[in-house]
């Protein structure tokens, strides 16, 4: 079978190997490829691997020999699923590969936001404690974790991992998920109407996809909801938060700040708002980027491959039918 890589370099920037795939068919692997390039690099493709080049309608169609699609990330939105369903093709993704690394992420957001590790840091590199008349200084205030609300939208592997973390802080942790949640830790409580997160929580942080229902759940609204000491966390999707009314909120002061691994649009344009605004940090899309993560993408895909050219396909996202 050829496979086709169309945009492996995030995956596999050069401290992995393709090995394991190569020896699953002739494979043509591609660090990037622009929407014009698609068609010329896929024709003659049985197998397309795709983490963020989007694969619309059109270019299926003018797929001929296209019999497998895998999506090198979690979310598949990137492809046409009903053409894919009609013309019988099976797309896969790969779940639940970076839930260790995201909740890391969202910690390192967190802890960030109430130590200030890195900007203590640098003042001691450019010498300010050398001239300190004291033994230590901070020039924010330092906040304690334990006793704090955490508020997390989407109780999914990533949330459920979040929250173990949060108790470990000995925070107190409420959450909200669109469905009745079963085998709930011990000491978290699932709450039933978004707003009440977002009223009640030191730190609100996302943990949902993107869908019609959570597009922009982060608005004016809730965010005038928060406390004024409270934090926001995104390590999820971009789209879930109204930019300018984050950005709206931290100038003001009407929250304390806000950590984000995700944007609307990546990468950002130059002049997105929330690059220069005050209490916001921004890190670019790298919490399911971990070596350790970026391996058990790169073996599920494997995975997922094999168990196809067995006619036992798994991690199959669509309707499709072989018949």
């Amino acid at each position: 079978m050829n496979i086709v890589v169309l945009d492996g370099y995030t995956l596999n920037p050069g401290d992995l190997n393709w090995d394991e795939l190569i020896k699953l068919g002739e494979c043509k692997i591609y660090d990037r490829t622009s929407p014009e390039e698609i068609i010329d690099r896929s024709r003659e493709a049985d197998i397309l691997l795709l983490n963020k080049v989007k694969l619309p309608r059109e270019k299926i169609e003018k797929l001929p020999n296209l019999k497998y699609i895998g999506v090198l990330a979690t979310g598949f939105n990137i492809v046409d699923i009903d053409a894919a369903n009609e013309k019988k093709i099976p797309v896969s993704n790969v779940p639940t590969y970076g839930t260790l690394s995201v909740a890391q992420t969202t910690f390192a957001h967190l802890l960030n936001l109430t130590q200030r590790t890195e900007y203590h840091a640098h003042t001691v590199s450019y010498g300010k404690w050398s001239m300190s008349k004291d033994f230590c200084y901070w020039d924010f205030p330092l906040i304690e974790l334990a006793g704090l609300t955490m508020g997390i939208i989407g109780f999914g592997e990533i949330g459920r991992a979040v929250a173990k973390i949060a108790r470990a802080f000995e925070m107190n942790v409420i959450f909200y998920d669109i469905t009745k949640q079963p085998d709930i830790p011990e000491g978290i409580i699932q709450i039933n109407d978004p707003d009440d997160i977002f009223s009640k929580s030191d730190v609100v942080t996302l943990h949902c996809p993107l869908t019609d229902e959570t597009n922009q759940i982060v608005n004016t609204q809730r965010l005038k909801l928060m406390k004024k000491s409270a934090y926001l966390i995104n390590t999820s999707r971009g789209q879930l938060v109204d930019e300018e009314a984050l950005a709206d909120a931290l100038n003001s002061g009407q929250i304390a700040g806000a950590g984000l691994d995700v944007l609307s649009e990546e990468p950002p344009k130059y002049d997105n708002i929330l690059l220069s605004t005050p209490n916001c940090f921004i890190t670019p899309h790298i919490a399911w980027a971990t070596r350790s993560a970026r391996q058990r993408l790169m073996d599920t895909v494997i995975a997922n491959i094999k168990s196809f050219q067995q006619n036992k396909p798994q991690n199959i996202v669509n309707n499709w039918s072989s018949e």
